[in-house]
């Protein structure tokens, strides 16, 4: 089983479905990745149209102990003050094939590109746009494994 960082660049959003009423939105997003989770800042007043430019990481198995496929869900939500935030939609991306391909040539990537968001009843409104990279990681031969340094032999 090899293993590597799994890196997801959270870009923006458009045309999302609006939650307030008489304001605009403050979005966030939390991604999800078997049992990790991360959350994005909340993107104060853009409604509809956030931008995040943001980077999270993930450590990554393949093939893994992963409970189901290599996913990554990305639940959107609506920063709310004095009640509950609201759902806005959710995104999944199949990375099963992004880890492969990371675990034979090293590195492997998805460009950010668009994913559509599906709402509470199943239907679509609106898209997030997701970058997501995969680096194996590098076994060191200098390591001992006890936390120090290698005495060199000279």
């Amino acid at each position: 089983m090899a293993s590597g960082i799994l890196q997801v660049l959270l870009v923006d959003a458009h045309c999302m479905q609006n939650k307030d009423l008489f304001a605009k939105m403050d979005p966030y997003v939390v991604i999800k990745y078997g049992k990790e989770e991360r959350k994005s800042s909340v993107a104060r007043r853009q409604g509809r149209n956030p931008v995040w430019n943001e980077k999270f990481t993930f450590k990554a198995e393949y093939p893994g102990k992963v409970v189901g496929p290599h996913k990554l869900t990305l639940t959107v939500m609506d920063k709310d003050t004095f009640t509950a935030d609201d759902f806005v939609g959710e995104s999944t991306i199949y990375i099963k094939d992004v880890l492969s391909l990371g675990i034979d040539v090293g590195k492997a990537e998805l460009p950010p590109r668009k994913y559509r968001l599906v709402l509470a009843d199943k239907t679509y409104e609106g898209e997030i746009r997701v970058g997501v990279s995969f680096t194996k990681k590098v076994e060191d031969e200098n390591y001992e494994g006890q936390g120090g340094w290698k005495q060199s032999s000279l």
